[in-house]
């Protein structure tokens, strides 16, 4: 190479102090101050802190003991978020290794954040370039899929731009530093998603419909139930308040939202054993619900790794000495491209035939040559760029229309010329990247799971044509080259009528996945480079590979530890067994919601007292929502999710929400002429606790060991609890005629609740 000086100290130091350094850390994912904040300042958070502070005030801290819950579920979020950035953070595809820049004449070793601009930087083969650069001096070859998705490499030579987050896989180059730090390349496509991506979960949505809804009632019902507890009915500060709290706190699913935070936390875990890192955990119900899969091919369907098939000799009088030869051209050569080491893992190493001329090889030319020493030159390369039309063997043909990429073997006796003529071919390799040997399984299970699958690359859609055909790939036929069109309306229309996209650029790339989510549609994507990053920060659910680039990482809601793309049906399949298990549950925890709304209603319009206290709404909590759901959502349960979350949870509540409200109601009025005021507080909450656990029963449906254990010790652990924990929960005992009308109302409970239960499976709860 020619001499370069490079910058002096002098100069480094005032680009320094001007900030023009490569010290730039391209992070798109949440901050740590950002995940506390997400999962600590939300409204049903908001809503559950306020209602403790008013139990506070009044020194009721036994009512209290819910909001252990809130802030368990707040810690499970952070702890699980904080985690998966954790080790994120651990896995860096940017090399961190020190790179060789030439200053005051001298060559120095510096970490990548130390350039400045202006540095001159030596790269050589196998090395990544940490910043946009320009060529001053040097051949090489440059794989720029991460950034482009074209798995070709690219000849750089003087003058010709080299952008970071490439990497070099053959020759050496001299190039200086032309961006740094966020004016690079990479760091713009990334810049555009620093935008924080919202959380599409409908189990998040559902909670927070009924949280906004119910801070609307929150306060005029609790305010009414205060004044008139307090005025009206001239109750203490303590009863009025306690009394209004429950009456509030009831509507807000607390267990439901622990439940959820729980049952996910343990997919994660389990998913975490087979090697599958969930950054968002609401990723899991995304899976399950996913109606598209946009794959890249590179690095998804293929191991990435070029391999050689076969050689065949078209000259069979050089059977015993071609090996010879091809490591002596590999030796000399010095390439460490992936089809050099494909080539040096087929034919070994070790040169034995000396060389006095060597040509690379070069995606330009498509062919590289060796001259030995004696004056036998062989080349090797494209079969088109070394022979004419004509002269290309019919056998190499056929090879080339299945989709393999030929490499030919030929000999002249002259030496290299830039227009090789009257060579002698006299044998061929056929190379491909290998399938991953799951993907054909993993293809046909989306198929059949009917999930629609779309292959968007940057390569030559012909390549990703053959590659898909080979992997099981059913519409491999519908595949188009988007180097073609610039319109925005073509490429949305092209989303729906094409499976495979070639050539797309990634804001193309984003614009396909922006289209398919237009339609409605839950969209998935796979990638593993910086090209990928805006149609993964566009999809409903983001999939990285580990050895993809580090912001890909970073951004993706999911990452596949081991790069397996076979690991995806296990993901469906765990995010089914949550979701169909939080579903099954769900109706039992709604029933607290609906009848905490019915009977508050009720308590303002008779002037009454909301019949339950904190206390006794968290022992139901506890022991007849959460325990049975907790262990009921490790149970396996693959099947397709059906239906909405949240008009079939408020379905399966509803029938038992309003036996609730009709068993206060005529409780209330047997009060008025019969009962005391503690025996009709006793005889609720009793009444309560046993539709609770017929609904838990109905919930476990069809029974197996596991479900019955569990409503036999719900049932008979609430009731026992009850009995022995009456003054603490401020009920009185079980007389024998409260035990007879509480023996009578659950019969007609249980009578009712069938037919009630059919009619309101016919509504329509569209507004949800």
């Amino acid at each position: 190479m020619q001499s370069f000086t490079g910058l002096t100290e002098k100069q480094v130091k005032e680009r320094i102090a001007a900030g023009q350094t490569n010290d730039y850390r391209m992070n798109p994912a949440k901050s740590t101050g950002t995940i506390i904040r997400e999962n600590t300042l939300t409204l049903f958070n908001l809503l559950n802190f306020l209602l403790a502070a008013c139990l506070f005030a009044v020194k009721a801290y036994s009512n209290m003991f819910f909001i252990s819950i809130i802030i368990l579920n707040i810690i499970i979020g952070i702890v699980q978020e904080l985690r998966a950035k954790k080790m994120v953070d651990r896995l860096s595809l940017l090399a961190q290794n020190d790179i060789t820049v030439i200053r005051d004449r001298k060559k120095q070793a510096i970490a990548p954040d130390q350039l400045v601009l202006g540095d001159h930087v030596l790269l050589k083969a196998g090395e990544q370039i940490p910043s946009d650069m320009r060529v001053l001096d040097g051949l090489a070859e440059v794989n720029e899929s991460l950034l482009t998705g074209e798995s070709d490499t690219i000849v750089k030579k003087a003058e010709s731009e080299i952008l970071s987050g490439s990497y070099l896989t053959s020759g050496q180059l001299l190039a200086e530093v032309q961006h740094v730090g966020a004016e690079n390349y990479a760091a713009k496509i990334i810049n555009e998603t620093k935008a924080a991506k919202p959380i599409k979960s409908e189990l998040i949505q559902s909670i927070q419909k009924i949280s906004k809804f119910t801070s609307f009632i929150i306060l005029p019902i609790g305010i009414l139930l205060f004044i008139e507890a307090f005025f009206l009915r001239d109750s203490s500060t303590y009863t009025a308040v306690v009394a209004s709290v429950a009456a509030l706190l009831g509507m807000l699913p607390k267990g439901l939202v622990l439940l959820i935070s729980i049952a996910l936390t343990t997919g994660v875990l389990k998913l975490a054993k087979k090697q599958v890192l969930v950054q968002n955990m609401y990723a899991i119900e995304n899976l399950a619900h996913m109606d598209v899969l946009c794959l890249d091919k590179t690095g998804t369907l293929t191991e990435g790794n070029m391999q050689v098939e076969n050689l065949y000799l078209l000259d069979e009088t050089y059977r015993s000495t071609l090996p010879a030869l091809m490591t002596s051209y590999l030796a000399a050569t010095e390439d460490s491209n992936p089809t050099a080491q494909a080539l040096n893992h087929y034919f070994g190493e070790g040169a034995q035939v000396p060389a006095k001329q060597v040509l690379p090889f070069s995606s330009e030319r498509k062919y590289g040559a060796v001259t030995f020493e004696s004056n036998l030159t062989l080349y090797l390369g494209s079969p088109e760029n070394l022979l004419s039309a004509e002269e290309i063997p019919a056998i190499i043909q056929h090879y080339q229309e299945a989709g393999l990429r030929i490499l030919l073997i030929a000999l002249s006796s002259s030496g290299i010329s830039d227009q090789p003529a009257s060579l002698s071919p006299i044998a061929f390799l056929t190379l491909s990247d290998p399938i991953r040997a799951n993907a054909k399984d993993t293809l046909n299970f989306l198929t059949e799971q009917g999930v629609e699958l779309k292959i968007i690359s940057g390569d030559n859609p012909k390549t990703v044509s053959a590659i898909a055909e080979k992997a099981g790939f059913v519409d491999y036929q519908k595949a188009i080259d988007l180097s073609n069109y610039s319109e925005e309306a073509e490429i949305r229309e092209l989303a729906h009528s094409h499976s495979i996209f070639g050539r797309v650029t990634p804001q193309q790339k984003k614009l396909l996945i922006h289209e398919l989510k237009s339609q409605e549609q839950t969209v998935g994507m796979t990638g593993d480079g910086v090209n990928d990053i805006l149609a993964l920060r566009e999809a409903d659910i983001s999939i990285a590979m580990a050895e993809g680039d580090d912001a890909t990482r970073q951004i993706a809601d999911v990452v596949l530890l081991d790069s397996n793309f076979g690991s995806l049906p296990a993901i469906i399949f765990e995010g089914r067994r949550v979701i169909n298990n939080i579903t099954r549950s769900s109706g039992v925890f709604f029933i607290k919601t609906i009848y905490s709304l019915l009977v508050s209603l009720f308590c303002i319009l008779t002037v009454s007292t909301f019949p339950f206290i904190p206390l006794q709404i968290t022992l139901i909590d506890l022991a007849i929502e959460g325990y049975p759901s907790f262990f009921l959502s490790f149970e396996a349960d693959n099947r397709k999710i059906q239906g909405r979350f949240l008009p079939t949870a408020i379905k399966r509540a509803l029938p038992s929400g309003i036996l609730v409200l009709f068993n206060v109601v005529l409780v209330w009025l047997f009060g008025q002429f019969f009962f005391t005021a503690l025996d009709s507080r006793t005889l609720m909450y009793y009444l309560l606790l046993g539709i609770s656990c017929f609904a838990v029963m109905k919930s476990c449906q069809p029974f197996n060991s596991l479900r019955l254990f569990l409503v036999s010790t719900t049932t008979i652990g609430s009731f026992a609890v009850a009995a022995l924990f009456h003054n603490l929960l401020s009920i009185g005992t079980m007389t024998f005629p409260i035990f007879g009308c509480f023996v009578l109302l659950m019969i007609v409970n249980v009578l009712v609740w069938k037919p009630l239960a059919k009619r309101i499976a016919k509504m329509n709860f569209a507004f949800f």
